[in-house]
């Protein structure tokens, strides 16, 4: 009967046994997963990034990734990515797990971008400043920018590739832009205003420094001097300075709208050249004035043409009477040729000389 209550009493044991080692064992496990699993709280930092988050910065400087980092907290209210590999922007680069961010801050500037997919700053409602200087855009989607409704900021410098220049105006030509304030296209080598239309902006800085503007449209010169809140600049533009520059030769002489004015040199015609432009006089781009002096010098060509017919005219109907007039004199000449010749000789005949004696 003992032999056979501790052969119960010894299964039971086991049987409790076993399920307490299960229960260590999942208990383990557990432990185990938490430790090791990808999740991270939202306080976490990505890797390789320097973390701030007293100030809400987070700064990611150098590295060989091709993609904005997925693992953005969500107090970050500025970003910094410099000097990574980000060839593309891709739709939604900046939505960590489908939320959206309280950025207000966004630098892309040294990354070496080439293209901006359409929506690839969505996430970012609250995003005032964007800066993408010194990339290398050859593609930019005409939806780019769409959703940044409180962008205040844009700076494009030394970034626009001739590729992309005609894709600028359409990518900037959004209504999402419409609170822009300051608009920065420094060094990109374009040729004219790349803003189909300026009241559709509340732009207060229109910077285009350092491009091959030549010369602004009289369209352009008159949505300026509707937007009298916008400052232009402009220097280091290879101004043309010729007739074509008159509206907007006056536009500066009227404006206080372009603050860099003193700065703007001539560089074509050479004779103007290094000229600026402020010091230039009003006939030296008024057009009616080189459309007169052109007309003056056809004027005198025609009647200087004239005179040469008319003179050819009288040659040609008294043609018999010059011929008559110039035989005369030939004779006229050929006799007194004869007197000189008759002297000539006697002169020189010593005999002829005595018997004249």
């Amino acid at each position: 009967m003992r032999e056979k209550m501790w052969i119960f009493h010894s299964a039971d044991n086991s049987k409790c046994l076993f399920a307490i080692w299960n229960q260590w064992c999942l208990y383990y496990a557990a432990v185990v997963c938490l430790l090791f699993s990808p999740v991270r709280t939202d306080g976490a930092c990505p890797s390789s990034c320097i973390c701030a988050r007293d100030s809400g910065t987070v700064t990611c400087r150098d590295g060989e990734d091709t993609e904005v980092p997925g693992d953005i907290p969500e107090w970050t209210s500025t970003l910094i990515l410099k000097g990574r590999n980000i060839s593309t922007l891709q739709r939604g680069a900046f939505m960590s797990n489908g939320t959206e961010l309280e950025m207000t801050t966004l630098s892309l500037s040294y990354n070496g971008i080439e293209a901006i997919e359409p929506y690839a700053f969505l996430g970012l409602p609250r995003l005032h400043l964007l800066d993408l200087s010194h990339n290398r855009l050859e593609s930019i989607s005409a939806r780019a920018f769409h959703g940044l409704l409180d962008l205040r900021s844009l700076y494009l410098n030394h970034s626009i590739l001739p590729e992309a220049t005609a894709q600028l105006s359409n990518a900037l030509g959004t209504q999402s832009l419409r609170n822009l304030h300051r608009l920065e296209l420094a060094g990109n080598n374009l040729k004219s205003i790349p803003l189909m239309r300026l009241d559709i902006y509340n732009l207060h800085a229109l910077v285009l420094i350092n491009n091959s503007i030549e010369s602004l449209t009289r369209e352009n010169v008159t949505s300026l001097y509707l937007q009298k809140r916008l400052r232009v600049y402009l220097s280091l533009n290879p101004f043309w300075c010729n007739c074509e520059l008159e509206a907007f030769y006056y536009w500066l002489k009227n404006s206080s709208q372009c603050p860099d004015a003193g700065r703007l040199l001539c560089s074509e015609p050479e004779a103007k050249r290094g000229i600026p432009l402020e010091k230039l006089r009003g006939e030296d781009v008024d057009c009616m004035n080189e459309n007169l002096e052109a007309v003056s010098y056809v004027f005198l060509g025609i009647v200087l043409a004239l005179i040469g017919v008319v003179f050819l005219m009288v040659l040609y109907l008294n043609r018999g009477g010059i011929k008559r007039w110039l035989n005369n004199i030939r004779e006229a000449c050929r006799d007194q040729m004869e007197v000189y010749h008759y002297r000539y000789e006697q002169d020189s005949d010593p005999r002829l000389a005595n018997v004249a004696v």
